[in-house]
């Protein structure tokens, strides 16, 4: 017998022998150590205790362990206990959107349906069915997707599937639900602003109250929330580093200073000089106008919530106007509006956030350090930068090219 055969067999100090063993069973580890039979007699030589481990591997196979009765729930009542019991810490937008896709869409396909017996080839089908029928596109049938992982989760942790079930839904690789094939001509996740258009961005956006959010989107790649929510006090010239921490959003109607939605997404940004320059300038500005519309700023200032619940004045924040009344996430639309009419450019401010991203990829910025001052929870979220095909970094294939 090879000694590749007797593995897990060892020798004891008495001379007897004995055995151990490390197996998998439906994704759950089972282990077992012996040095005597089951009358409790050593294993007087190696052979025994080869066979007797053989033996104890075939009946922790075969052998099944006592389960809970799984209970049975229907989609809708799994759902209704994760937003009971598991959405403690969840961000607002996370809550609504979750609330709007079941809302909307799932409860009157799957509400009524016990969870067991929701079938793979069901949420396939229902999958490409968003994509390719509806025309829904790719990252928004992927939302679907992470919510049947989210609530079948759920499902298992409650005992309302049992393993093999929970496995062939979410973790088997060749049977687990999946997205659809993504259509050759899927549009990329990254639309960028070329030279052409930026320096009309640059030449529409100065001089109007919508500056500011514009230099910190083309100088920062800030989110939109983000860069409205930004206070003064986070702005550190001395040191050119801008601290993201907080983000305007409305909830229930009102302006709130609220979390950022992830942990990475609070960071420090560094500004360039031309950036810089520009805060330079605004502060001197900011000086003139406290002196010049105190009256005005007193009387428009409007309090908002702040993280912690306190109140702070709208004139803490980097974006309100010289007059001390605030901007919100919605003071862009009517400059979306107008550079359409005019210029006929397609102008959504997070575009500015990717042209940020591409430009840093082209000019070979690290993965790791744009995936920080993006504030992406995932490199993989970063890595698209890298891999979109931009003007730029035609030019600069081309010049390559020339030096082959």
């Amino acid at each position: 017998m090879s000694k590749e055969n007797l593995a897990g067999v060892y020798q004891l100090e008495n001379g007897c022998w004995g055995f151990r063993y490390a197996i998998s069973v439906n994704g759950k580890r089972r282990e077992g150590k012996k040095t005597k039979d089951e009358n409790g007699n050593p294993f007087k030589t190696e052979k025994q205790a080869f066979r007797a481990r053989e033996r104890a591997i075939i009946k922790a196979k075969t052998e099944k362990k006592p389960t809970k009765k799984i209970v049975r729930k229907t989609f809708k009542e799994v759902f209704e206990e994760y937003c009971e019991y598991g959405r403690n810490g969840k961000a607002y937008t996370t809550i609504k959107k979750q609330d709007s896709l079941w809302n909307n869409h799932l409860k009157d396909r799957f509400g009524s349906k016990y969870i067991d017996n929701i079938t793979v080839a069901e949420i396939q089908d229902y999958l490409a069915e968003l994509y390719y029928t509806e025309g829904k596109a790719y990252s928004y049938a992927e939302s679907f997707l992470k919510m049947f992982y989210l609530i079948f989760g759920q499902a298992y942790s409650r005992n309302y599937l049992d393993i093999d079930t929970y496995n062939k839904l979410c973790i088997n690789k060749d049977t687990k639900i999946h997205m659809p094939k993504q259509k050759i001509d899927e549009e990329t996740d990254i639309v960028y602003f070329n030279k052409i258009e930026m320096q009309q961005l640059d030449n529409y956006f100065q001089g109007t109250n919508a500056e500011t959010a514009y230099m910190l989107g083309k100088y920062c790649g800030v989110r939109i929330n983000e860069c409205y929510g930004l206070k003064w006090d986070k702005i550190d010239l001395e040191n050119g580093i801008i601290t993201i921490d907080r983000q305007m959003q409305y909830q229930e109607g009102l302006i709130k200073l609220v979390s950022l939605k992830t942990r990475n997404a609070k960071r420090k940004i560094y500004m360039c000089s031309k950036l810089k320059k520009y805060f330079e300038n605004l502060v001197q500005q900011q000086k003139k106008y406290k002196k010049e519309l105190k009256a005005q700023r007193q009387q428009n200032q409007t309090f908002i919530q702040d993280i912690k619940g306190n109140m702070i004045s709208s004139l803490g924040l980097v974006n309100s106007l010289p007059n001390g009344k605030i901007q919100t996430v919605n003071s862009m639309k009517y400059h979306s509006r107008t550079l359409q009419g005019e210029y006929n450019i397609n102008f959504k401010y997070h575009y500015l956030r990717h042209t940020y991203g591409t430009t840093l990829a082209t000019l070979n910025t690290p993965e790791h350090l744009l995936c920080n001052q993006m504030g992406h929870s995932s490199s993989a979220v970063t890595h698209k930068y890298y891999i979109a095909i931009s003007e730029q970094g035609i030019e600069e294939l081309l010049k390559n090219l020339e030096m082959v």
